[in-house]
């Protein structure tokens, strides 16, 4: 152990430098309001070097002594320039001015003009509120789900669902985390909504590729989604009026700039019309989702201060007494930021996250109610030792605790009651990561860590053994019980992250990176898309951990002083212990779940293009992705290499934002993507008089292409600069508000959400398909405002 210590702190030595008087320059990074801005740029003239804000807004340079000229920006507010003589360590915070509107109104991301080519991060995707606020969504909702559909590498299930695939992942291959929660259903409404309020958040960030070490638990992505902290200097309202939803939130201090507060809430209201019907039934029934968001924060000191929030949604479908349907998602997140010195900053957080379904049917004699859920409870702390502008060391551990309960049923037939219950499972998932950023010189960059996590199996519980000589059916060789609390089966892995960046100047770099990534949570879904029926299960003595090998390379090139930025990745994944399911698989209330899975590989790759104008009157991006993702698994099609269902080898994104004048702003969308691979049938055979279909070999069928044109028009009212003062000298208030108008799919585009094929009734002879889709030209008007 001494040793090691003894290597750790002459590594840190190395790495600071010898025989220099250094002191350093921390503190926070704000606007106006008091909250901190994620990724402000902090630029040492002298230098030409300097570093970002962490995710809590504060950074840390440690400098040799002597005079510097430091800048402190953020795009969309206007850049704070100090001299600094350096003599002694000192804490400066800076509070940023927002920019005029020209500027605020047209920014897609809070990053120097360069960070593409700068930073050494690749694979990233970085957003801001204001872009997701613009675009043509559906039903005018602010939707961070379908936007993020939009990137390079990013594409949607359907239309009919909250899901999304990166780089050839499956649904459950995504981390979405909520200030760190992890949420496991994100959609509303069976995927029409996401359940995040654009007007809580504030700052949304995808990981494709590349990932850090920090993050573990998911082979494909991290979308890492924080909440706003409130404003700390007065009373803030917030909302939306729309056709079938509305929003509100209203954020202020607490203790005026030592603590705030956010309460952000939304509901629709298309059920109250149904209070109007003339039908009994439909007075009776209900339809509608609603969330909440709330978080408050409060500095003890200069070196302590505490984070709460939260979340709360909940669909809930209702009709009479004959169906009842509710979902959802609750997520609570208590951090305390701690610093030890200057230069060690920690992070102590423990989280709790639940989402659970429930059904009940209700008919005559017979009723049913079945409920299942995944409870998290986790506790992790984090550490950052800025050692100087070159080096930014991250390390960390953590631990996770899973309750899967798969479903709990009970029945009532004819007055007797019936009871079947899914046993629950239960785990520990822990993790330990290091990371370094270091710049090499003003040219080269390195990014290098690992993650090790491991996986333990507890009691109480029972699993079974199986016979696999049969790839049609495993059927049970034995039956294990295990007592509460005793560790029966434990999974380790050793996942190591690395990244390089070389500039060839300002405006051009190449990038590459290597992650490998364990998951030791699954999803039992039949289906392509999320649904709330689906179920997550642990890995167990019979199904082993997910590995996911990455490795991805870049050029990225600025044109027209950094106004237009290219890029082109390239992208390799290769999947250990890829998980399917056999022909007519039995998942729900199934306890003996296990034997309907089968293991093989799967292997993904691609190629992303991208332009994109992040500034001016004319900002947006065009992407094209080609990608494969195939997979092979010994039991299924004949041992055949074949297409995952999610595999669509050609998407086209368009976005396009259009400022007329101050006042007028006009946005476009255009997607295109390939069919998804399909199985059906090809033809039909006779037997003992009955009539039954012959299948292609499994997602071989690619039938309609989907693509969809989205317009809005944003029309906004006058800023409170722009009013004339009351005639008694007060000023007015300071209100804001605009109108978005918006049609989703412009030209009628019927994409396909489900094809069936039955007999024609003119000739039973003959099989027709049938397509159900579920959009044809969806208008929609919102009004906005905030004072």
């Amino acid at each position: 152990m001494r040793f090691l210590t003894l290597l750790l702190a002459i590594y840190l030595s190395f790495l600071s430098g010898y025989g220099q008087t250094k002191y350093t320059i921390s503190g926070t990074i704000s606007d106006e309001t008091g909250e901190e801005l994620i990724g402000a740029n902090i630029y040492i003239h002298n230098l030409k070097a300097g570093a970002v804000s962490n995710a809590f807004g504060f950074y840390s340079i440690t400098l040799p002594s002597g005079e510097y000229t430091i800048s402190y920006s953020y795009v969309g507010y206007n850049t704070h320039t100090i001299e600094v003589e350096l003599n002694e360590n000192r804490k400066i915070n800076i509070n940023l001015e927002p920019g005029s509107r020209e500027i605020e109104s047209v920014e897609i991301r809070a990053e120097r003009r360069d960070a593409n080519v700068r930073k050494v991060e690749m694979s990233t995707e970085k957003l801001q509120m204001k872009t997701l606020k613009r675009l043509p969504v559906i039903f005018g909702e602010t939707d961070v789900i379908k936007t993020i559909s939009l990137l390079p590498g990013v594409q949607a299930s359907n239309e009919a669902s909250g899901g999304f695939h990166v780089r050839g992942g499956s649904i459950d291959q995504n981390l979405i985390l909520l200030d760190d929660a992890p949420v496991y259903n994100a959609s509303h409404a069976v995927g029409f909504f996401s359940v995040f309020n654009g007007d809580a958040l504030k700052d949304v960030k995808l990981y494709k590729g590349g990932i850090p070490p920090e993050y573990g638990g998911r082979l494909s992505s991290i979308l890492d989604i924080r909440m706003k902290d409130g404003n700390n200097d007065h009373i803030n309202l917030e909302g939306g009026i729309g056709m079938i939803s509305s929003r509100l939130s209203i954020d202020g201090p607490i203790n005026k700039e030592n603590g705030s507060f956010i309460i952000a809430g939304r509901r629709t209201y298309a059920d109250l019309l149904l209070l109007f019907a003339k039908d009994s039934l439909a007075k009776q029934s209900a339809l509608f989702f609603y969330d909440l968001n709330t978080k408050i924060n409060y500095k003890i000191n200069d070196r302590n201060r505490i984070f709460l929030s939260g979340y709360f949604g909940r669909d809930v479908v209702k009709l009479g007494s004959l169906l009842r349907q509710d979902y959802g998602n609750t997520t609570a997140t208590l951090r305390w930021n701690h610093l030890f010195s200057d230069r060690l900053f920690s992070n102590l957080t423990l989280i709790y996250s639940n989402y659970n379904y429930d059904l009940g049917v209700s008919e005559s004699m017979m009723s049913m109610d079945w409920k299942t859920n995944i409870i998290d409870v986790n506790v992790k702390l984090d550490l950052s030792y800025f050692i100087n502008p070159n080096n930014t060391l991250k390390f960390g551990i953590g631990s996770i605790h899973h309750d899967f309960n798969p479903g709990k049923v009970s029945s009532l037939i004819d007055t007797v009651v019936y009871n079947y219950d899914v046993p629950n499972t239960y785990s520990w998932e822990h993790g330990f990561y290091i990371q370094n950023e270091q710049n090499i010189t003003k040219n080269l960059s390195l990014f290098y860590g690992f993650r090790f996590s491991v996986f333990q199996n507890v009691g109480k519980s029972k699993y079974f053994l199986y016979d696999s000589s049969n790839p049609l059916r495993y059927e049970i060789s034995d039956t294990i019980n295990q007592g509460w609390g005793q560790v029966y089966n434990t999974y380790s892995g050793f996942e190591p992250r690395l990244a390089l960046r070389y500039a060839f100047n300002d405006k051009s770099s190449v990038k590459a990176s290597y992650n490998r990534m364990f998951q030791y949570i699954h999803l039992a879904s039949n289906s392509t898309s999320s649904l709330p029926i689906d179920v997550w299960f642990p890995s167990s003595p019979n199904v082993k951990p997910q590995i996911a090998d990455q490795v991805a390379f870049g050029y990225f090139r600025n044109f027209n002083n950094n106004l237009i930025e290219t890029s082109v990745e390239l992208y390799y994944k290769n999947n250990q212990n890829a998980i399917d399911f056999r022909d007519h698989a039995e998942l729900i209330l199934n306890d003996k779940y296990e034997g309907e899975l089968r293991f093989g590989e799967s292997w993904s790759y691609g190629a992303e293009f991208m332009i994109k104008k992040p500034e001016g009157r004319l900002n947006g991006w065009i992407s094209y992705t080609y990608s494969r993702t195939l997979r092979k698994i010994p039991e299924i099609n004949n041992g055949k290499t074949y297409s995952a269902p999610h595999d669509k080898p050609h998407d086209i994104s368009v976005v396009l934002s259009y400022d007329i004048n101050d006042k007028i702003n006009v946005s476009a969308n255009w997607v295109y993507s390939s069919a998804p691979p399909r199985t059906m049938p090809t033809g039909r055979f006779e037997y003992m008089g009955k009539v039954a279909p012959v299948y292609s070999d499994r997602n071989t069928i690619r039938i309609y292409d989907y693509h969809r044109m989205d317009l809005a028009v944003t029309l906004y009212g006058k800023k409170p600069q722009e009013r004339k003062p009351r005639k008694d000298g007060k000023s007015r208030s300071k209100y804001e508000s605009n109108w978005n108008f918006s049609l989703y799919n412009v030209y009628a585009r019927h994409n396909p959400l489900t094809i069936s094929f039955t007999e024609s009734e003119d000739n039973p002879e003959i099989t027709e398909a049938s397509m159900i889709y579920l959009y044809s030209v969806v208008p929609s008007i919102t009004y906005n405002f905030k004072f």
